[in-house]
């Protein structure tokens, strides 16, 4: 039993079940036995690989991205160049240095980490120690604005729903002796914010949505209202909604039980990319249709990248690339279950692969 299934237990004895959305923020943000408070979380020593951990190029097709982004703004002066969890720092450090050539863009750019883990903004600090930190998008001075999102939204607290005899209940963690387990209990108002042909589906059915992940997409939007800016999220998911579970906890790069060990492995959730776009759009930004990552990598050039790296390599190094290219766009690797949307205001010209 770890030290958060006691504290667990001890909440479930004196106010009853909890949600999923609250096991889930206790697991992963606890200030003392929070997942990303302690954990060894990225790499091959971790729990599981991002993208920016299996190859430079990925940060780097990025940063230009970004720096696109920038010109097409009007070049200004002073932006915010924000990062919404970023792990360990390695995007962003990839991102910097694939746009140090841009003229300006360094001058011009103050990075912005949101981040609530104290160990991992130490980390952090390592590869971008120009860096400023805040714990909320909403704390961050209103400006023109550029904000990347990588495997941020999946971590986000959802709220799951089960369908019984036409009705939906909520589920739950319960407590059974000294075991959590997931229990039914009538459902919250959270259940409005599922979509209709969702909640219209079948008995049997389980549906989800992540209150949180909308009100972020929101705040997005309402930057953008004020300012110029562009935003990029990537992460795994679906590009239209659908009844199913994707509630998971991987540790050591295998799938383990959610509810044996809390705080000691990663808990995730499929994200519903077409209710992020609504929510942005519901705030008066401009929504880019939902795209594979693979199919995005390679539009902006990610290919041709590989190229030209591995033109510099031996027949190891060609094959390494090779291999990094095909985890980031293959369909049977992180190509097509990954998706990337964009988030802009009005009027601003489309963004690159997309």
């Amino acid at each position: 039993m770890t030290a958060l299934t006691d504290i667990l237990l001890r909440r479930i004895a004196h106010d009853g079940p909890i949600s999923i959305a609250d096991y889930m923020a206790e697991c992963l943000m606890h200030p003392q036995h929070g997942y990303y408070q302690s954990a060894t979380v990225f790499g091959a020593d971790g729990d599981f690989i991002t993208a920016p951990e299996v190859s430079q190029m990925f940060g780097e097709m990025l940063g230009l991205w970004c720096a696109d982004r920038w010109v097409t703004m009007g070049e200004p002066e002073s932006f915010y160049l924000i990062e919404l969890g970023p792990g360990r720092g390695t995007l962003m450090a990839d991102m910097l240095r694939a746009t140090s050539s841009v003229p300006g863009f360094h001058d011009a750019a103050a990075v912005v980490f949101i981040e609530a883990s104290a160990q991992l903004k130490s980390l952090q600090a390592e590869k971008v120690p120009t860096a400023r930190w805040y714990g909320r998008l909403t704390d961050v001075p209103e400006g023109p604005t550029i904000l990347v999102a990588n495997e941020f939204f999946d971590a986000l607290p959802i709220h799951q729903f089960e369908k019984r005899d036409d009705k939906w209940a909520e589920r739950a963690v319960t407590a059974s002796g000294k075991k959590l387990m997931p229990s039914l209990v009538p459902a919250s108002a959270k259940l409005s914010l599922v979509p209709d042909h969702v909640r219209a589906s079948k008995n049997g059915s389980v549906a989800e949505v992540c209150p949180a992940g909308l009100s972020i997409a929101g705040d997005i939007a309402m930057r953008f209202s004020l300012h110029p800016g562009a935003a990029l999220i990537i992460d795994y998911g679906y590009a239209h909604s659908a009844p199913g579970d994707s509630f998971q906890a991987l540790r050591a790069h295998e799938y383990v039980d959610p509810f044996a060990e809390p705080g000691l492995a990663d808990l995730t959730a499929h994200v519903a990319f077409d209710q992020l776009a609504q929510a942005a759009s519901e705030k008066g930004a401009t929504a880019s249709t939902i795209t594979e990552q693979g199919a995005f990598l390679m539009a902006i050039g990610l290919g041709v990248r590989a190229q030209a790296l591995a033109a510099r390599e031996d027949d190891a190094g060609q094959a390494r690339i090779l291999s990094e290219l095909k985890r980031l766009t293959a369909p049977d690797e992180m190509g097509s279950l990954f998706k990337a949307l964009a988030i802009q205001p009005p009027g601003l010209s489309s963004p690159p692969g997309f």
